[in-house]
């Protein structure tokens, strides 16, 4: 029988955070079993492990991960890993992982302060690209937003560091908490081009930022919190000069789903990357 551990990212206490169902070993397992484990855990996403490939790593904190939502795989996705880091950390301690992904390697570093571990990722190399026109009025609708209701200071752009992510920035608060799109026309939309979430944002100040996440493609209304999306968008923000290149951003999220958590989002002069960080705990069964 194939343990399934139930792990929470982005927050210390297991109500917070985002979910997500953690496979250490997943070596008996095809895709198959791994797609229908994920759908029956119905978590936004699911982290399975095998053996690393030859030469990552060093031997027992190297792994090949693989990522599936309740309805399909996913290339990388950010809260998985650090749940899977934060479960590897209490079974083998804190320290470097390495993960080999389908979006790339992904080293991750993880801490313990005051009996709470601690995860950092981070990203493959990150790229951001214009949205058409007639893509950003349909996601507009599908949300049924406005364009008025859009922060004119953080403008619509694809952004990528590991997945594809539609970043939208709201102009006040408000307008981020009322969330009732639909599903389905968001959802098509997002498979035509290849979007994985769409990152809603609302600045809240130079540095502060609330996010949420509709994920219709992975069968999911709302991811609580989003890694990748994080990972992106830090990229994004750099790229726009909206951030200094070397910043360190707060994003809080999945407090208008009662699951609060926040996700620490650090950027480096001189380097590409992202590194995107947060606590974890496990989920009782």
């Amino acid at each position: 029988m194939t343990d399934v551990l139930r792990y929470t990212a982005f927050s210390s206490d297991p109500a917070g955070g985002n979910p997500a169902g953690v496979v250490l070993d997943a070596a008996g397992l095809d895709a198959a079993a791994m797609q229908a484990i994920a759908a029956e855990l119905g978590y936004s996403e699911s982290a399975f492990l095998t053996e690393a490939p030859e030469g990552l790593g060093e031997a027992g904190r190297a792994f090949t991960i693989r990522y599936f939502s309740p309805q399909a795989e996913v290339p990388f996705c950010g809260h998985a890993t650090v749940a899977t880091a934060v479960a590897l950390g209490d079974r083998i301690g804190p320290g470097d992982l390495v993960f080999a992904t389908r979006a790339g390697t992904v080293p991750v570093t993880v801490t313990e302060e005051d009996g709470t571990l601690r995860a950092t990722l981070t990203s493959v190399e990150p790229h951001s690209e214009d949205i058409a026109p007639d893509d950003l009025a349909e996601a507009l609708a599908a949300l049924d937003w406005p364009a008025a209701d859009l922060d004119p200071a953080v403008p619509p752009r694809i952004a990528y560091a590991g997945a594809r992510h539609l970043v939208l920035g709201a102009a006040t608060r408000e307008r981020l908490a009322d969330l009732d799109y639909d599903f389905d026309r968001l959802a098509a939309l997002m498979r035509r081009l290849d979007l994985t979430t769409v990152q809603l944002v609302w600045r809240a100040s130079d540095t502060v930022f609330h996010v949420r996440d509709p994920f219709p493609v992975g069968g999911v209304v709302e991811d609580p919190a989003t890694g990748a999306a994080a990972a992106a968008f830090g990229a994004y923000v750099r790229e726009l000069g909206l951030v200094p290149e070397e910043s360190v951003l707060t994003l809080h999220q999945g407090e208008d789903l009662g699951r609060p958590g926040v996700l620490t989002v650090t950027l480096r002069a001189g380097d590409a990357r992202v590194r995107v960080g947060g606590t974890g705990a496990r989920i009782p069964e």
